[in-house]
């Protein structure tokens, strides 16, 4: 009657290892380290770097526990790890000094960071310890407003130019287009015309809502943009954004920085571990401009360096073509591709094609037209200095649409593809709030949180033994694991652990003993109506389930609804909630009872029960 077949406590027992397996990396703490990343969006930081810094920091006398590269994506960066932060401050200096030859224009950055101490072979099976959010760290907070007048009146404009140069293109002769608003109004001599735009421009852009108007001065069309592209433009923007922030708070050596949507136009970045805001502002608002510039062909190649540089030119010595000597004024800039991927051209070579929008295309167009066979420059500005990323020769007239070819590998032109993508921000951005939370505070917070959670823990256990004894015991045992299993939950899914989510790990011993509660309670009504200790064990697991399972289930469904709804601190507390709800449910039903079924299961004339005093009627 009590007793699970051998499988499921195989099943247990696999469980209790995977808890175990996932919980114990949080106990190893962490060590200082430092950081390696490329300083320039043209510079990819490889696992040639690790030797790199091995040798810098031999040669100086610095010992380090470890030098490793971590892949992230497009780039990498390397991690060493040191015993003491005298190290960890010494091998700063040293390996700023021996990987940049200009300290005023570094090629890599180093930053202090912090390891897990966790051994290589839990790392290997992804058991690693969980993320601390800023309110544990400390680091700084920032919320950010993205301008989305500047982004709307910014599709506009090149929504206008793309109407414009359309209309060119299909030779329909238009009285003149004007911006009134958001709204663009195309002027027109008769109907005739009017119903020629529409019909063009219904079919070649989508986007527009056109609308049929009349005013003092003749008849026109009225072109909108619909309001779902008017959000998915805000939407793209505020993406793109977020992208390029990942990429650059990547310099900073943030563990698990925090970056995310609130609202329709609202940035959310959290840096736990950072102390320097200034550096921080600096990093996440720094700019980055492609410009695209006609080679001067006055100056022969390979005379640059030694030759007199015209009025109007400048030589850029940095960069792949060069050295080079191009016009100042640019054909277009980084704010005119609208999109850029790795392509393959007519020869099957790897290239990078280029999308314009509408003005961009009508300056390529005009500035290659009488300038086939002419060199021309992409240049990416980053931090006042300008880099050559490519120098191509002009084989035909460019418009919208073109591919830079000459690439060395598809990895060469995936790279460039990026770069033109995610130059600079895709809007404008100010900061609107900014909190700097210190590492004392965030000790502090990790202390009185695990105090409140150990201290709820020791009076829960002392509870339940005193008034359910053994069977009280068997709850405590399996409240325990409900909370190591939480925990490896969460390490798995490398969550961000914050002072709410303790909050909610504190919440959760209160509300996954009350099932054991319940069972135990059950098992004591059975026992008072005269039934058998075997069949009242069995009888308080098996009725009192429908009860767990219901409150259970409204509680679930609240926790979802604040996981849905909420942002920040709130869908960290319901995570942890609704995590810690499920495993309640496994220990409190599947493990309290195994437990009851090894002690009590084989006893065939069992005459009684450790459960505290059962009160039975007169």
């Amino acid at each position: 009657m009590n007793r699970y077949p051998v499988w499921k406590y195989v099943l247990i027992i696999l469980v209790l290892l995977f808890g175990a397996l996932y919980t114990i990396p949080n106990f190893f703490g962490e060590s200082p380290a430092v950081q390696i990343s490329s300083a320039k969006a043209t510079i990819k930081l490889g696992p040639d770097a690790v030797a790199l810094a091995s040798q810098a920091l031999e040669k100086a006398g610095v010992r380090a526990d470890n030098v490793f590269y971590e892949n992230l994506g497009n780039n990498g960066t390397v991690r060493v790890r040191f015993a003491s932060t005298d190290l960890q401050f010494k091998a700063k200096s040293v390996l700023e000094q021996a990987l940049n030859r200009d300290p005023l224009d570094p090629n890599y950055l180093v930053a202090f960071n912090l390891l897990p101490n966790t051994p290589i072979w839990l790392q290997s099976l992804h058991a690693l310890p969980m993320y601390l959010g800023l309110d544990l760290r400390g680091g700084v907070h920032f919320l950010m407003q993205v301008d989305t007048k500047a982004v709307i009146a910014k599709r506009i404009q090149g929504v206008q130019t793309g109407v414009r140069a359309l209309l060119v293109e299909k030779h329909i002769r238009f009285a003149g287009i004007t911006r009134d608003g958001d709204a663009i109004d195309i002027r027109v001599r008769d109907q005739e015309i009017r119903d020629a735009v529409r019909a063009v421009l219904s079919a070649q852009i989508s986007d527009l809502t056109l609308v049929d108007a009349a005013d003092a001065e003749g008849l026109k069309v009225r072109a909108t943009l619909s309001p779902v592209a008017l959000k998915r433009t805000l939407e793209e923007a505020v993406q793109q954004n977020i992208s390029t922030l990942s990429k650059r708070v990547n310099e900073l050596g943030v563990a698990e920085p925090v970056i995310q949507q609130q609202g329709s136009d609202r940035i959310v970045v959290q840096l736990p571990g950072v102390q320097d805001v200034s550096r921080a502002k600096d990093i996440i608002g720094r700019t980055a401009t492609l410009e695209v510039r006609m080679v001067d062909d006055s100056i022969r190649r390979g005379t640059e360096e030694s030759s007199a540089i015209p009025l109007g030119s400048e030589l850029f010595k940095v960069g792949k073509g060069a050295p080079v000597v191009m016009f100042k004024e640019p054909v277009i800039t980084g704010d005119y591709i609208s999109n850029a991927g790795a392509s393959f051209d007519s020869n099957q070579q790897p290239s990078v094609s280029l999308d314009l929008n509408g003005d961009g295309g009508r300056k390529m167009r005009e500035a290659t037209r009488s300038k086939i066979g002419k060199l021309m420059a992409i240049v990416l500005f980053e931090k006042g200095k300008g880099e050559v990323l490519t120098v191509a020769t002009i084989r035909d007239e460019l418009g919208s649409r073109f591919q830079i070819t000459g690439m060395e590998s598809p990895a060469a032109a995936t790279d460039l593809a990026l770069l033109l993508r995610a130059g600079s921000l895709a809007a404008p951005m100010e900061i609107i709030e900014e909190r700097t939370i210190g590492p004392q505070l965030g000790a502090e917070n990790i202390g009185k949180g695990f105090n409140s959670t150990l201290y709820g823990f020791a009076a829960i256990t002392v509870f339940m033994v005193l008034y359910y004894m053994l069977f009280g015991a068997f709850s405590v045992f399996a409240l325990a694991v409900n909370v190591m299993l939480l925990i490896a939950a969460l390490s798995l899914l490398q969550a961000t652990l914050t002072l709410p989510g303790i909050a909610a790990i504190a919440l959760t011993l209160g509300m996954a003993i009350d099932a054991n509660v319940l069972i135990n309670e059950r098992i004591r009504e059975e026992l008072r109506l005269g039934n058998p200790p075997q069949a009242a064990i069995a009888a308080g697991f098996e009725r009192a389930w429908a009860t767990i399972l219901d409150s259970n289930v409204t509680t679930l469904i609240a926790g979802l609804a604040l996981l849905i709804f909420g942002s920040g601190p709130i869908r960290g507390f319901a995570v942890v909630h609704c995590l810690g709800i499920l495993t309640s449910m496994f220990s409190a039903v599947v493990v309290a009872r195994a437990l009851a079924n090894v002690w009590y299961g084989r006893r065939k004339k069992l005459t009684g029960v450790s459960i505290g005093q059962v009160w039975k009627p007169d």
